[in-house]
């Protein structure tokens, strides 16, 4: 096995791949880029190499084996190419794993057939997350390649949690129960918001609010995940950019009797043009609040929902785990917008939950915490990094760690 220190991570998306490649060592980034229009006409790779520049290269790629080529010769350029014995693994983000993968997993012929299956589950993701493994395994095949799933941090939910209250034949026959997605995320800063207030990450119970275009709201209690807001798809739970949360299942019903929608313009209809999208036209976080600032309605109606919906997770997922040490925004919306923070942490004195101001305005790239020094509950800020997870549970698992 490679003694390399080095370990490459792949996030192939249907029409793009993102790549890290992590030092080890010391947590650094040697390397790291972009495909996009994978598939289309004027495709696109940004490359930023060791030195913090930037190349770019205009080309179509075809398909993923094209796209990581493509990379794989950025940092051959950077004598760094995959062929490097620094390189100790490839570390790839699969969204689903279903109940059978719940740890980093050596990707085998027999787990890639596995995951295959879960294709029902997850058709947006998995077969673009299986295409950027077996490009890879090609392009590298005495490499270890690692698996690192969205779902695993989330295996814990109690069964409670974990099942709708639907036929139990019928669940089990098609995988129906709650998953969970972000995975990574909310166990990276669940574990640093431990960090932060300088305590062991078993003795804190932390509510994650992980807001992006995607939003997803855990509980951790001890480092463990208890409840998560998405379920058996991504679209369960807060609201998002363009997706609907939580919703009356009658509403499909309705919908396609009364409506005459088919079943995938439903399906399109709550994954891609609801949220703050449907609500106001803009699924952007920063143009919601800017027309909301200057007095347009239909923006401050997607602000209020967006934001009554989080409410609503805090105070459940308080009642979930009775106590609470913090709560912690991350991602794009949560690192980003004080506003947001602001509005969902206002009137929650009585749960010991006080924001501070003047710290909440504070723009940075380090966790921080923005709460007044007495509040009972600690309000934080961590920045997510996803693709530092993923190379540390593949460096762990190839070391044997």
């Amino acid at each position: 096995m490679s003694g390399g220190t080095r370990v490459l991570v792949l996030n192939a998306g249907s029409s793009s791949v993102k790549y890290q490649l992590i030092d080890m060592l010391d947590g650094t980034r040697a390397a790291a880029g972009l495909v996009e229009r994978i598939g289309e006409r004027g495709g696109r790779l940004a490359h930023t190499p060791p030195d913090g520049g930037r190349r770019e290269v205009l080309a179509d790629f075809p398909d993923h084996t094209a796209a990581l080529s493509s990379m794989a010769a950025q940092l051959e350029l950077d004598g760094m190419g995959l062929d490097s014995p620094e390189l100790a693994a490839v570390g790839h983000r699969v969204v689903h794993g279903g109940q059978r993968f719940t740890e980093p997993t050596l990707v085998t012929d027999e787990v890639l057939d596995h995951i295959r299956l879960l294709i029902p589950v997850a058709p947006l993701h998995n077969p673009a997350n299986i295409a950027g493994i077996e490009v890879a395994r090609r392009l590298r095949p005495d490499l270890p390649q690692v698996a690192v799933f969205d779902t695993a941090f989330h295996a814990t939910l109690p069964e409670p949690a974990a099942r709708y209250a639907i036929d139990r034949r019928t669940a089990d026959a098609y995988r129906v129960r709650r998953y969970g997605f972000h995975g990574t995320s909310h166990q990276y800063v669940s574990r640093e918001t431990a960090r932060l207030l300088g305590r062991d990450p078993a003795e804190v119970n932390v509510i994650v609010l992980h807001l992006g275009n995607g939003a997803s709201a855990s509980a951790v209690a001890g480092g463990v995940c208890v409840e998560t807001s998405m379920g058996l798809t991504p679209l369960e739970g807060l609201v998002m950019g363009t997706r609907s949360g939580d919703a009356d299942p009658g509403l499909v019903f309705h919908l396609h009797r009364v409506g005459g929608l088919t079943i995938d313009e439903i399906d399109d209809l709550l994954n891609r043009r609801s949220g703050l999208l449907g609500l106001c036209g803009d699924n952007d976080m920063r143009e919601v609040l800017r027309r909301s600032e200057e007095g347009d309605e239909e923006a401050r109606l997607a602000f209020d929902a967006y934001v009554h919906r989080l409410r609503k997770y805090i105070g459940a997922y308080y009642a979930v785990l009775g106590r609470v040490d913090a709560i912690v925004f991350t991602a794009g919306v949560g690192e980003n917008a004080a506003p947001v923070r602001e509005a969902a942490c206002a009137g929650l004195q009585a749960l010991g939950i006080e924001l501070d101001p003047e710290l909440n305005e504070v723009r940075s790239g380090e966790a921080r915490v923005v709460s007044r020094a007495y509040s009972r509950v600690t309000v934080a800020v961590v920045p997510t990094d996803e693709e530092l997870e993923i190379a540390r549970q593949s460096f762990a698992l190839v070391r044997g760690a």
